[in-house]
């Protein structure tokens, strides 16, 4: 849980999607300042098509109806950040604006941007970030709430907004007024807008960011990236090393390794391999046969084994020769961690201890050999897959 409740944050953003009904935008903040704990926005932001944007602009901002403006004034709200400028729609790789989703492509398309928003607005540490998914096609919905399970922090929230009959898909109600206005629903009723109830409902979600890895917190990534990175951590683990090259991946990601971390690598995994226990570090055995692993990686007069050989020249005692293997084993534990996240991590990393051995069986580690490609026993070099998100074609909620 977060040290501060979200209302409490400096920074606070709503964000919402918006496809034919703008309202979702003063609907949500009704109901959000009308909490027992109110939750009141510094900022909005709106992700929309050109449709909605259309439909948003003189709905929400013009002089008159100006319903954002009204809301303001009858709820005695301060300023917030929230004008045309707040309105994200979404576009073509060429810069055209998207006028709906509909194709496959749209879907893409829009996961990816919305994503980035995400992305975005948690990215600061001072912010709260409130996402409602009441607005918009069906699958800008889902896309904003999956992206928020992917990026969410502890003072994250998700919600959908519930309108009460028969002021749900009126297009004149925009939220309960503090006084008298009286509007004609869709089957030629006369109602009061005092009358109308407004529901916040929040939802649950499960919180991914922290397995992610660093670079997809920070660096552009598709939607569907993201969501392999989020579900690897679920995979079995897979190993594969080329010693020829002295590259490693894991998951299909490659390893960012020295020549001397991938030595320490490749000689736990043929160790788990062959089925050996975990090996201490301090003895004389674990030096010697580090060794002869590194003259089959590295030719014995090269510069690479001869620093190897000199490092442990006036290693005697257990102490020492731990002190040369401890600061490679925390190197690669940081190296798989940046290519998979934490928690996918975990499968591969080295446990913590004197006793080291990689968490991997046997039928889980492979062996790339260049030489005998028809040897049951060698691989090929990993290719990373593409994944892909495609619903089907949506409708307005």
């Amino acid at each position: 849980m977060p040290s501060q409740a979200p209302q409490a944050f400096s920074r606070r953003i709503l964000l919402a999607v918006s496809g034919l009904t703008p309202q979702i935008v003063t609907e949500t903040l009704y109901a959000l300042i009308h909490q027992p704990q109110p939750f009141i926005p510094t900022e909005i932001h709106l992700i929309t098509t050109v449709e909605g944007a259309k439909r948003a602009r003189p709905a929400l901002f013009s002089q008159e109806p100006g319903w954002f403006r009204r809301f303001c004034q009858d709820h005695a709200l301060r300023p917030v950040d929230f004008d045309e400028r707040s309105l994200h729609v979404l576009s073509h790789p060429s810069g055209q604006p998207l006028e709906d989703i509909r194709t496959p492509e749209d879907n893409r398309l829009a996961a990816d941007q919305i994503l980035a928003w995400v992305r975005t607005l948690t990215a600061d540490p001072e912010s709260a970030l409130h996402v409602s998914i009441a607005g918009g096609r069906k699958t800008m919905g889902y896309y904003l709430g999956y992206a928020l399970s992917l990026y969410g922090r502890p003072q994250d929230r998700l919600s959908h907004v519930l309108v009460s009959e028969p002021f749900e898909s009126t297009w004149d109600f925009f939220y309960p007024t503090p006084y008298e206005r009286i509007i004609q629903t869709r089957d030629g009723k006369l109602v009061d807008c005092r009358d109308a109830t407004v529901t916040l409902a929040e939802i649950p979600f499960v919180r991914l960011r922290d397995g992610l890895p660093p670079r997809l917190l920070t660096g552009e990534a598709a939607m569907s990236e993201v969501v392999a990175a989020a579900e690897r951590a679920q995979q079995p683990p897979r190993l594969v090393l080329d010693p020829e090259k002295r590259t490693a991946w894991a998951d299909d990601l490659a390893l960012d390794l020295t020549p001397t971390e991938f030595a320490v690598l490749y000689w736990l995994a043929q160790r788990a391999r062959h089925g050996d226990p975990p090996i201490d570090w301090k003895t004389t055995e674990a030096r010697d046969e580090y060794l002869n692993i590194a003259k089959t990686l590295f030719h014995p007069m090269s510069t690479e084994y001869q620093r190897i050989e000199e490092a442990f020249r006036y290693r005697n005692d257990g102490k020492l020769l731990a002190e040369y293997f401890q600061p490679h084993k925390s190197r690669i534990n940081s190296a798989i961690a940046e290519a998979l996240g934490s928690h996918a991590a975990k499968r591969y990393q080295i446990p913590p201890g004197s006793m080291n051995a990689l968490p991997l069986e046997a039928d889980q580690i492979a062996v790339v050999d260049h030489r005998t490609p028809s040897n049951p026993q060698a691989c090929q070099p990993p290719i990373t897959p593409s994944h892909s998100v495609t619903l089907s074609q949506s409708s307005e909620e």
